[in-house]
């Protein structure tokens, strides 16, 4: 344990305090001594060493007993061509102001150097006097090590180029850093003590279990990508944040206690979507391969063209539909008034399954002026259009009321052209559990229209094809039966010539 003199040197030490036993107050100190995570010695006016406490001990290996009362460092913690500069920088701060900060080597007790960082200070007697000098110091690389972690939580939380939240255990922030106030929209001081479902519309939950399970499990082995909701002053901006946790816990508890959690994020939406919209367009060019494979192999044009829709409905809409235009494809400067549709195809509105051919009974759809199925035959253009926000009977009403499936609530119509004339649309529609078709998915829906059309322009208009064949028939039957009549008319005269060679023998 920790030493000291029982002279009034100890009462110097503590000036101003009241007057208590020397015992008690030289027990006190000491314990205070001993309970400091540095390692400390205090010098008299004469340089005598009046106190040495453990952590000194755990460093240079010299006991109190064998430190208190030596005159310096000389000839045992530090050697003797070094003893005297020690010496003379360490009592120069007895009348320098403030604290003093040197580094040298002090001599360990089995002969080691170690390399030392100490601060020390005058300490002054009741009649404001210097009366001695106290000294704390410690280990160059573990002064180094704690100045780096300074510096490094400084430098996170000031001039990062990723964001830097602290959350306490109460899952509120504590301290942000200048960039995560940003990426969150707000100021810094604004963000601190509020819930983070007043600044995240969107990604909440997910943030919130992250946290909680850090707090009782530890961090997780990899960084995880979270795709949040900001609130801004334009509106809501959902971002992909790549995310890092870290448990915080106090260093001076016994057993780990949980301050909190580090959150470290970056945002990655733009990396992000791009990877998303190559592995989207991987997946569709494989698609549009597949069904075109699929697709030679039908004999009939029709079930083709359903092979396309189908295949095209995969991970991209939930129902599809193909109506065609009543009669003769018109060309463009043949445009039918009003415009009429027939369905030709379409896939089943309740449990799934493949494209339904209703039949040849051509019966046109009741479609107004202002169906977006007509609207893209007339334009010979993709129409996209939508239920729009609002409750669900008013969705339910909008699909219905354009002879849609109940449950579609957004709708993409793409024209069926071949050989210069407009045989009809083809429609895809999604649930609410989809987002609202964009640009990329209009091109797409022209991919398949195209490979639709090549197939219905084959097939022909169900009118007119079993018209075609009832004329083949009839064709096939007259040229059988003048083939007929020409053998029968080869055979007769082929018989009266031989009757009048016989006449004329």
């Amino acid at each position: 344990m920790s030493a000291s003199r029982r002279s009034g040197t100890t009462d110097e030490l503590g000036p101003d305090e009241p007057e208590q036993p020397d015992r008690d107050g030289s027990d006190l100190l000491a314990a205070l001594l001993d309970g400091m995570d540095a390692a400390l010695c205090a010098f008299d006016a004469d340089g005598v060493v009046t106190h040495w406490n453990r952590e000194a001990e755990r460093i240079l290996g010299w006991t109190a007993a064998e430190a208190v009362g030596r005159r310096g460092f000389a000839g045992w913690a530090v050697r003797s061509e070094d003893a005297g500069e020690v010496q003379g920088r360490l009592m120069s701060s007895m009348r320098a102001p403030g604290r003093q900060v040197h580094e040298f080597a002090l001599l360990t007790k089995d002969g080691g150097r170690v390399l030392v960082r100490t601060q020390s200070a005058a300490v002054r007697g009741p009649d404001g006097e210097p009366a001695g000098v106290y000294c704390a110091f410690s280990e160059v690389h573990a002064q180094i090590d704690l100045e780096r972690s300074i510096a490094l939580s400084e430098a996170l939380l000031e001039d990062a180029s990723w964001g830097v939240v602290l959350v306490d255990a109460d899952l509120r922030p504590a301290v942000v850093n200048a960039h995560a106030a940003r990426a969150l929209g707000t100021r810094r001081a604004s963000v601190l003590g509020r819930p983070l479902g007043e600044l995240l519309s969107q990604g909440v939950e997910d943030v919130e279990s992250t946290l909680t399970h850090v707090l009782a499990e530890g961090p997780p082995p990899a960084p995880a990508e979270i795709w949040v909701g900001v609130r801004s002053r334009e509106g809501e901006r959902r971002r992909c944040w790549r995310s890092g946790f870290l448990r915080l816990a106090s260093p001076l508890a016994e057993e780990p206690v949980p301050l909190g959690v580090a959150w470290l994020f970056q945002d990655v939406t733009e990396a992000k979507q791009t990877e998303q919209e190559a592995a989207l367009l991987r997946f569709r060019t494989n698609q549009l391969h597949r069904a075109a494979r699929a697709a030679a192999e039908c004999e009939d044009p029709l079930e083709a063209a359903t092979v396309h829709l189908d295949f095209a409905l995969a991970g991209f809409a939930d129902h599809a539909l193909i109506d065609r235009v009543v009669g003769t494809a018109p060309t463009d400067t043949e445009r039918p008034e009003p415009v009429r549709l027939v369905r030709v195809a379409a896939t089943p509105s309740g449990a799934p399954g493949p494209s339904r051919q209703p039949g040849v009974a051509g019966v046109p759809l009741r479609y107004g002026e202002g169906h977006p199925a007509v609207q893209c035959v007339e334009r010979a253009g993709s129409v996209r259009t939508g239920a729009g926000a609002g409750p669900a009977e008013r969705a339910r009403a909008w699909a219905l009321a354009r002879q849609w499936p109940p449950d579609a609530v957004h709708a993409l119509c793409a024209v069926l052209r071949s050989r210069g004339r407009t045989l009809g649309v083809v429609t895809f529609l999604r649930g609410a559990g989809r987002g609202p078709f964009e640009r990329s998915d209009t091109a797409y829906a022209e991919d398949v229209a195209v490979r639709i059309a090549a197939a219905l322009d084959l097939a022909g208009v169900p009118g007119e094809r079993a018209e075609s064949e009832e004329r083949a028939e009839s064709d096939e039957r007259a040229e059988r039966n003048e083939r007929a009549e020409r053998a029968k008319g080869g055979e007769t005269a082929e018989t009266g010539s031989h009757e009048q060679e016989q006449e004329q023998e």
